[in-house]
C-alpha cells in the first residue's frame, strides 16, 4: 500500500495560551502541556515509524517532531517555506480586533479568495506558492510507487487547513470552520496520476460537508 502525507499540528505553545498571533518564526516555545502532547503524540508511531519526518523553522514544530524523532530513530530534516501563515502588521497580538481581521482574511482564502492579504503578511497564494512545492518534493521523493512509508510534515494550523483543503478539493466552509487541535493532523492520500484525497481532518472522517463546527473559527488560537 501506498504510503500517505500526514500534516501534523504542533503542541500548545506559550502563544497559544497567551492568545497572541504568534507566526514569524522562530516563535514561542512549547508548554509543559505542548510538551506532553508532543511526546504523546510520539508513542503513537512506536513499531511503525515514518519513512521521513520533517519540521517547519519554527521552534515548536521542531520541538513537536523532536519526540517523532527520539521515539523512532527517524532524522529530523528542518524545511523552509511550510511555516505559519505570516500575520505580518498584526503579529504578537493579542486582541479581539487583530485576531478578527486575521480570521476574516483566512475565511475569505476559503471562499476563493486567495488574493486576500493580511496586512503587511501572506495572501492566501503565497502561503501555497511556498508550502506546495515543498509537499510536491516530497511526494516525488518518498510517494512512488514502490514506496509505503509514511511522510510526518509537523506545521501549523491554519497553513496545514488551507493547504489540505487546496490540494484536496476539502469543502471550504468546512476547512474554514474546523480547529485542528495541538497535534491533531490532516491525512492526504497520493491519487493515481496526480492529485490528493484527504482521508481524515482532525477527528472527521470524509465526506467532509455539512459535518464540524457552524461558526467561524480562529486558526491562529
Amino acid at each position: 500500500m501506498m504510503g500517505k502525507l500526514i500534516l501534523v499540528r504542533h503542541g500548545q505553545t506559550k502563544a497559544n495560551v497567551a492568545k497572541m498571533l504568534d507566526t514569524a518564526p522562530p516563535g514561542a516555545e512549547l508548554t509543559e502541556l505542548g510538551h506532553q502532547q508532543a511526546e504523546s503524540y510520539a508513542r503513537t508511531w512506536v513499531g511503525h515509524p515514518p519513512a521521513v519526518l520533517v519540521s517547519s523553522i519554527a521552534l515548536r514544530a521542531k520541538q513537536t517532531a523532536g519526540y517523532i524523532e527520539r521515539a523512532t530513530g527517524v532524522p529530523l530534516v528542518v524545511t523552509e517555506g511550510i511555516q505559519e501563515t505570516y500575520a505580518g502588521d498584526l503579529e504578537d497580538r493579542d486582541d479581539p480586533a487583530a485576531h478578527k481581521e486575521f480570521t476574516e482574511v483566512f475565511h475569505r482564502w476559503h471562499t476563493g479568495d486567495l488574493a486576500a492579504t493580511v496586512p503587511g503578511g501572506d495572501s492566501g497564494h503565497s502561503v501555497l506558492e511556498r508550502y506546495v512545492p515543498v509537499l510536491d518534493a516530497l511526494r516525488a521523493q518518498n510517494l512512488g510507487d514502490d514506496t509505503a512509508g509514511d511522510v510526518v510534515v509537523v506545521s501549523h494550523g491554519a497553513a496545514i487547513r488551507l493547504v489540505a483543503a487546496v490540494l484536496a478539493g476539502v469543502d471550504g466552509t468546512f476547512a474554514a470552520d474546523n480547529h485542528l487541535d495541538n497535534t491533531q493532523t490532516v491525512e492526504l492520500l497520493p491519487l493515481p496520476g496526480g492529485g490528493w484525497a484527504c482521508g481524515k481532518w482532525g477527528t472527521f472522517l470524509p465526506p467532509f460537508e455539512g459535518q464540524g463546527s457552524e461558526k467561524a473559527d480562529n486558526p491562529i488560537s
